[in-house]
């Protein structure tokens, strides 16, 4: 099947991930600082599954610029790296800084250290019957390090560590997500997802196109390649497999992250199921690189968007231009924020702008079934553990 869309991303001579140097310009806040770190991300379609992210952070005052885009499974350019990896490479960020910080409170030497994550995802049911629902489960992560810990204490602190991550919050427990909705300029009330308590935000709009780039001293992602082939229960690889009126299947996203001497962490994102392009991510909580909580919020944004992508292009509905304003807060880590506690975080808040020349009601089903179908509100709305594998190196 043909690619949906231009490769703007491709082809627009600017780089995919940036630190903006005038974002009270472009007219980005951050949300107010309730638990530690409030993020706010806008994030706009640009072309067929293309989008662009502005993350501003109220902890760092950094604001980022990141892009997505999806491989052939839904016959994107894959010019960017899927929603999904931002998801699983901040997280496996997030874990890094808390063994590293903890390690260090406690004295205890990291002589070499290695995460290997794997994230699963599930899609199930009907598109035309309005039954499809994505669904999330528990993360396998694989620890191999060097330290001179005992196997109980090593698994005590690794323990800690992840339940001390900041996206500890969203995992443990059931939090559903909030939202408002705007159609046209106009504000509607929602239909089955839970209404967000307060005005609808004004719209981005356009102001996406003021944002102006920091010249980066890193590539700050780049593709790899294809990534290793593994067999993955009710996976996919076929072009087109995610348009399916009728889904069965899981996906697996993996990630890779080793620390630099430089302090960096160097992540390898994996595209197991659905198949395709892996792609290399830097991440960093000095500014070098974007954080782990700005990954994390722009995959839950991304993810999102997808899912109004896939529901209009496969039912054949208006919605040429559609954008969202979502905040996302965090605690600080238990102990890369030295609060002693396990990571704790609010229900996502989304405000959803539709242009669209379909009915209000169909505008309501829009955001509905996207929410029903994203994988990462998902994550959100269910209790799920990280199991932990040690391996010595």
């Amino acid at each position: 099947m043909a690619k949906l869309g231009e490769d703007i991303i491709g082809t627009s001579g600017v780089p995919p991930f940036f630190k903006l140097t005038n974002a009270d310009d472009v007219a980005i806040d951050a949300p107010e600082n309730r638990k530690g770190d409030a993020l706010r991300t806008w994030v706009r379609s640009l072309s067929g599954f293309q989008k662009e992210a502005l993350v501003r952070s109220a902890k760092t005052g950094d604001t980022w610029r990141l892009v997505s885009d999806e491989g052939p499974y839904l016959n994107g350019h894959d010019a960017a790296p899927c929603p999904l990896a931002f998801l699983s490479t901040g997280m496996v960020a997030s874990y890094m800084n808390e063994i590293v910080a903890l390690a260090k409170m406690q004295g205890v030497e990291i002589r070499k250290l290695k995460l290997v994550q794997d994230n699963y995802y599930t899609m199930k049911g009907s598109m035309p019957k309005r039954t499809m629902v994505g669904g999330a489960e528990p993360v396998e992560l694989q620890v191999e390090i060097d330290c001179d810990l005992d196997d109980g204490a090593l698994n005590t602190l690794l323990m800690n560590a992840v339940h001390a991550s900041p996206l500890n919050g969203l995992m443990r427990g059931q939090l559903e997500s909030l939202f408002k909705l705007g159609k046209n300029g106009q504000e509607l009330p929602t239909a089955k997802v839970v209404e967000l308590d307060g005005p609808l935000f004004p719209d981005p709009g356009d102001h996406f196109s003021k944002a102006t780039p920091q010249a980066p001293d890193l590539s700050l992602m780049a593709p790899v390649g294809l990534t290793p082939k593994k067999e993955v229960a009710k996976g996919t690889a076929a072009g087109a497999s995610s348009l399916s009126d009728e889904q069965d299947r899981r996906l697996n996203i993996g990630a890779v992250a080793e620390l630099r001497e430089d302090g960096i962490k160097d992540i390898q994102q994996m595209q197991y199921s659905p198949y395709g392009t892996s792609f290399r991510f830097l991440s960093s909580e000095d500014g070098r690189a974007p954080d782990a909580a700005t990954l994390i919020s722009a995959g839950i944004g991304f993810c999102f968007m997808t899912q109004f992508g896939r529901f209009v292009s496969m039912l054949k509905l208006d919605l040429p231009d559609y954008r969202i304003v979502q905040d996302t807060h965090f605690s600080l880590g238990g102990a890369s924020g030295g609060t002693g506690k396990a990571g704790e975080a609010d229900p996502i808040e989304t405000h959803v702008y539709l242009e669209t020349s379909e009915s209000d009601a169909v505008a309501q089903e829009m955001l509905d079934i996207s929410e029903q179908t994203c994988f990462l509100h998902a994550f959100c709305r269910t209790d799920l553990k990280t199991k932990l594998k040690i391996v010595r190196l």
